[in-house]
């Protein structure tokens, strides 16, 4: 039987956003065949260190090694397959120890030693696929500290799968004067009543924000005009505020760029992170690490969301990342994390931070209006008015994916090109 069309180039089939079915083969074709990013190195900086998480149903653990390697393993007890590890970060010390009965493994994995081992002579226990110890993850990527898996032993390379996309990750490692960046903090949690792919499709969506947000951060900006008495600079919070409100012509000149394999970022010439207020001291630490011209170059380059395929958001910047997490096809889990530019004056950080709180914290007054359009749009896509979700705004015939694509920064080309990886990975017989 011939699966139906689910996305013809400038609209997507309202099952997409929710159908368990195809939710649950999302995560068969799409989350265990991408590369996915899994936590920071500086989450886990000594021997001993873990980070635990959960992809695509499958819960695991990054461990810091003593030669200074990151592993990942299946955080899973191969006798009764208890988790070992149960909290978000912590040491495990030089061995993992399950709670249940007491095996013990080496921070790699490899199986150290079970009680009353002889026990075990009889059924030939070096046989048993337990002796092997804990899953170690097919593939794992460090990139300048960000650490990547890919559970699948079969899919794209690391390098071919992200290609020129890295640079995104690249200017945010380089706005430090040392070239190295911090994890700060816990993530901010935000769980919403959507498809996780309307998250995603949001992050470079530009035509909504001087509508949707309106109400937020369009009143604070009144708010301000209003109240301001002649003072000559904005509250930081105004000054955050206010791109929010930039007209259909700023975003639109501000350009879209796209790259293969689902990868894609707004503000190419310019974007709402330009304007910010200079900060002592910093361009100062940059020019005498990289020099003006180098300096120049990182600074300049200030692009507003850059979405990776399938589920991650970075904003250099404001030096933030956004982790989408599918719990279900009509519920997702946002995390929201932040880096301090190590280095650099700590007002760069007492900006990021405000920018989290005030963006993208479960508090926040502009995230809600987002959230409010998920939530009315998984409503709306019930109705049997129409089966499609249209994305062809500067929708060109015969658009390819193939290769880096620079455009107006009001067309939903990055969605397109979004939804064709996506279809590619759900078509794929041997997904």
């Amino acid at each position: 039987m011939t699966k139906p069309v689910l996305f013809n180039g400038g609209e997507v089939h309202r099952s997409v956003y929710l159908d368990e079915e195809i939710f649950s083969e999302e995560q068969e074709k799409i989350f265990s065949k991408s590369w996915l990013y899994l936590c920071h190195a500086s989450q886990i900086p000594n021997s001993g260190d873990y980070f635990t998480t959960e992809i695509a149903s499958q819960p695991l653990v990054a461990i810091r090694q003593s030669s200074g390697e990151v592993k990942v393993l299946y955080n899973r007890c191969p006798h009764k397959g208890v988790k070992v590890l149960s909290e978000k970060s912590g040491n495990c010390g030089r061995f993992l120890r399950c709670p249940y009965h007491a095996w013990t493994f080496r921070t790699s994995g490899e199986l150290l030693s079970i009680p009353v081992k002889k026990e075990y002579e009889s059924c030939t226990f070096a046989n048993c696929e337990a002796n092997a110890g804990m899953k170690l993850v097919a593939c794992v990527q460090n990139y300048r500290d960000f650490i990547f898996i890919r559970l699948s032993e079969s899919g794209l390379p690391f390098d071919i799968f992200f290609g020129n996309s890295l640079s995104t990750l690249d200017n945010m490692v380089e706005r430090s004067p040392y070239g190295k960046l911090r994890i700060v903090g816990k993530a901010l949690r935000h769980r919403h009543r959507c498809n996780w792919k309307m998250v995603m499709d949001n992050q470079t969506d530009t035509c909504h924000p001087m509508v949707a947000h309106e109400s937020s951060a369009g009143e604070a900006i009144k708010l301000w005009s209003e109240t301001q008495e002649g003072q000559a600079k904005p509250p930081m919070v105004v000054e955050l505020f206010s791109p929010f409100m930039s007209s259909h012509a700023f975003f639109a000149d501000m350009g879209i760029r796209i790259w293969p394999n689902g990868h894609g970022h707004t503000g190419v010439s310019n974007s709402i992170h330009s304007d910010y207020s200079e900060i002592s001291g910093y361009w100062e630490s940059m020019i005498e690490t990289y020099g003006e011209a180098r300096t120049k170059q990182i600074l300049g380059d200030t692009r507003h969301n850059t979405v990776y395929f399938p589920n991650l958001m970075v904003k250099g910047p404001i030096q933030s990342l956004r982790v989408i997490r599918p719990i279900s096809a009509s519920e997702t889990v946002v995390e929201s994390w932040i880096f301090e530019l190590e280095g650099a004056p700590k007002e760069m950080l007492e900006r990021t931070v405000q920018y989290n709180n005030l963006i993208n914290s479960p508090c926040s007054m502009v995230a809600h209006d987002d959230v409010e359009m998920y939530e009315r749009a998984m409503e709306g896509l019930k109705s049997q008015a129409s089966l499609w979700v249209n994305i062809a705004r500067l929708y060109q015939p015969g658009e390819s994916w193939e290769e880096t694509k620079e455009t107006v920064g009001t067309s939903e080309i990055a969605m397109r090109n979004f939804y064709s990886m996506w279809q590619s990975m759900m078509e794929e017989e041997n997904a």
